[in-house]
């Protein structure tokens, strides 16, 4: 098999890396993260590469970054909150076991909270979000084969439903 078996997308917070890691347990295979991929290239963090370098570098970077991971990785692959901004990311999701988690503006706050070093929610979390939201659903929603909420469920019943909802067995 070539390419990743399940790749997760959605907002910050939504608990991607949690229920990838879990994920890749159930499936016997390995989890990769391109945020994690981008802030080992770099030596530092997203919020500073924002603040050094700017929101174009880092959008640059994490295009490489998934292209690359779409290329090379074959188990669970979680993609950063933004990447479905990239026309060209969008279009090499096509075909992928992408499955988008979403959660309400309510659950957000609760688990990115207020007091953040998420650079885009530094002014008024509540009102970012929502219009982040507003940008990326449908782009979430135009790449991803199936949605899973995540509202008022842990990630075990998460990953359960991400794996029922690709029809993936346990390893």
């Amino acid at each position: 098999m070539t390419g990743p078996q399940v790749v997760l997308v959605g907002p910050m917070g939504v608990g991607k890396s949690t229920v990838g890691e879990l994920l890749a347990e159930r499936l016997g295979c390995a989890y990769r993260d391109t945020d994690a991929d981008i802030v080992e290239a770099e030596g530092r963090s997203i919020s500073e590469i924002f603040v050094e370098a700017g929101e174009p570098y880092f959008r640059d970077l994490e295009r490489e970054a998934v292209r690359a991971a779409l290329a090379e990785h074959t188990g669970v692959l979680s993609l950063g909150g933004g990447a479905v901004l990239d026309e060209g990311t969008r279009a090499a999701l096509a075909g992928q076991p992408v499955v988008y988690l979403s959660m309400n503006v309510g659950e957000a706050l609760k688990r990115v909270g207020l007091n953040t070093a998420r650079p885009l929610l530094a002014v008024n979390p509540r009102q970012q979000w929502k219009l982040l939201m507003e940008a990326r659903r449908p782009l979430y929603t135009e790449v991803a084969g199936a949605v899973v909420a995540t509202d008022d469920r842990t990630p075990e019943e998460v990953a359960q439903a991400v794996l029922d909802a690709l029809e993936l067995k346990e390893a």
